[in-house]
Parts: C-alpha cells; sequence; structure tokens
C-alpha cells in the first residue's frame, strides 16, 4: 500500500477567501470569480474549464449540465462540501461531457433514498483524485450505460454505506458502465452498510488500496462486481472486520446477474488478514460466474480461504 492520503481533522469554518473578500470560484483560465460553486459552473457552458476552489467549508452543491470541467482545491483537503446536495442526489451531480475532481473533501450526505453522495455521476468521464468522501449515505455514485471511463487515485472512503435507511444497501463506492472503472492507492476503512466497493461493468483495475473494516459495522464484501467482469484485482491489502453484516466473501463475483464475462479476471498479489473476532472461513475469492478465473498468489491470514465457487 503506497502513498495513501492521511485521514486528516478537517475544522475550518469560514471559507479563507470570504474572510478577505475574496469570491471563493475562480476560473483559472479567465480569473473570474464566484460566490458560489453553481455560478462558477454554469459560467462554463459547454467549455472547457478548470475551477479553483478556495479553502473553505461550504454548504453548496452544483450540477455540471455540460462542457468539460475540472474541480480542484487550491490546497487538497482544505476545500470542504458539508451536507447540502442538489436534485436530492450529491453535491456534484456531474452529466457534462467530462470532468475531474482534484482535492476536495465531501462528507455528510444524506436524502430521503438512502443515496445521499459527494458525487453522482451521470454522463461524461470521470477523474477523482487527492479527494475524501466521509460520514455519507455514499461516496460516489452512478454511471451511463456507455463506455464511460471512471479513475479515482489516492482518495479515501470512510464512515460509508448503509442498509436501513432504505430499501436498497448504499455503498462507499457504487458504479454501473458499459466501459471500465479504474481504483488506484486509495483507503477505504469505517464502512457502516453495504459493500466498500460495488461495479457493474466489463472491466475493472483495482490496485493499490487498503480496505481497513476493523471498524466496520453492518459491512458485506470488499469488493463486489455482481454482474462479472474482467480486469486485475492487484496488491491490495484487506483487513476484515468483526462487525460484518455478511462475512461469507472478500471478493464476490456475479452474485446477482452473469452480464458480462469474468473469464480470465486476474486476483493476485494481494494480503487479507482478519482483525481479532472477525468471523472465520470466509473465502477470499468468491466465484459464482461459472467462468475460469485467474487467481493466482495472494498472502492469506489464518482462517481465510483462498477460492469458491458457488
Amino acid at each position: 500500500m503506497r502513498h495513501i492520503i492521511p485521514l486528516v481533522v478537517l475544522a475550518i469554518a469560514v471559507p479563507a477567501a470570504a474572510q478577505q473578500g475574496r469570491a471563493p470560484f475562480t476560473i483559472q483560465e479567465t480569473g473570474q470569480s464566484f460566490q458560489t460553486i453553481d455560478d462558477a459552473v454554469q459560467s462554463v457552458r459547454m467549455g472547457t474549464a478548470t475551477i479553483l476552489i478556495a479553502p473553505g467549508v461550504y454548504h453548496q452543491c452544483t450540477v455540471q449540465a455540460g462542457g468539460v470541467i475540472t474541480f480542484k482545491a487550491i490546497q487538497p483537503g482544505t476545500a470542504i462540501f458539508d451536507g447540502t446536495t442538489c436534485e436530492g442526489k450529491a453535491a456534484f451531480v456531474l452529466r457534462g461531457q467530462g470532468s475531474t475532481v482534484d482535492g476536495l473533501v465531501f462528507r455528510g450526505m444524506r436524502v430521503g433514498d438512502g443515496n445521499g453522495a459527494g458525487i453522482r455521476t451521470e454522463i461524461g468521464d470521470l477523474v477523482v483524485r487527492n479527494s475524501m468522501f466521509l460520514d455519507s449515505q455514499e461516496g460516489i455514485l452512478g454511471g451511463h450505460p456507455s463506455g464511460q471511463k471512471i479513475t479515482i487515485d489516492h482518495s479515501t472512503f470512510a464512515g460509508l454505506g448503509q442498509c436501513d435507511e432504505s430499501p436498497s444497501c448504499s455503498h462507499s463506492i457504487y458504479l454501473s458502465n458499459q466501459g471500465a472503472v479504474t481504483i488506484t492507492n486509495s483507503r477505504f476503512e469505517r464502512g457502516t452498510g453495504g459493500h466498500y466497493v460495488k461495479l457493474r461493468v466489463p472491466r475493472v483495475t483495482i490496485a493499490d488500496n487498503s480496505f481497513d473494516d476493523t471498524k466496520g459495522r453492518k459491512t458485506n464484501y470488499m469488493i463486489d462486481l455482481p454482474e462479472g467482469g474482467t480486469g486485475l484485482i492487484t496488491r491490495n491489502t484487506f483487513v476484515q472486520g468483526a462487525g460484518k453484516e455478511n462475512h461469507s466473501g472478500l471478493i464476490v463475483v456475479s452474485a446477482e446477474a452473469k452480464t458480462y464475462r469474468a473469464t480470465g479476471l486476474r486476483v493476485e498479489g494481494n494480503d487479507a488478514t482478519l482483525a481479532p473476532n472477525a468471523p472465520t472461513n470466509p473465502a477470499f475469492v468468491a466465484n459464482m460466474s461459472g467462468d475460469q478465473l485467474a487467481v493466482g498468489a495472494n498472502r492469506l491470514g489464518p482462517g481465510i480461504r483462498m477460492y469458491e465457487v458457488r
């Protein structure tokens, strides 16, 4: 596990730009500034822009309806979007041509249907890096039935997920598309229900991440590929906790459907252990696809079985 963002204490009360009389949201290319994130986003229209975000706590949200926008914290970890959602969905609802989120913090997102998220991606490729998703129903949710590509790197997901507030569960990351999802160098911890990563996509890359379920409660799988899929799961570290709702598998393939072939899905070079008092005998990989996976050498602690066909 390398280069994981530390889960820092975030306690900024008033935007620094506001304290100094400046608007906190600035279009990098033009220097034009705005008092709200949504005004800055709407000014881009169908163009391409980087919105620089000053340090502060913002009870704001935005809907990107077009263009290619990079949302970038001037100082990573200090621009915090707290508890406000648009359209009953997320702090950022993204349906432009493409979006990048860099260095932002999303926390306290809750909505009536149980899917309150930091980011809801609906259209366009998405890159998320150096960001935090904290204490919400969901971290990142959505997708588009196209060749959409989603990349998540060097980010933290903590205190996310639920199965008690709505008929269906929410998860730290829940994405669906017909393209690919890549998750690297990120940290998942302290889940509060559902799965840590749930992907309904044909191709995945999940590498160099940390899944620490030691303080999780009512959690399920670490990685759920409910409709199959191929790709690579490697160099991740897993610690399965005691507070499980479903402890039967860490990585589970095709639990709901066989939409995508899983033949050749490589699972290798990972480390997995059980926390004290965690239920024993889970399968590290549980395969329900009927396809032949490529499960290689993984380092497993006592009480974890390597592979199970269901």
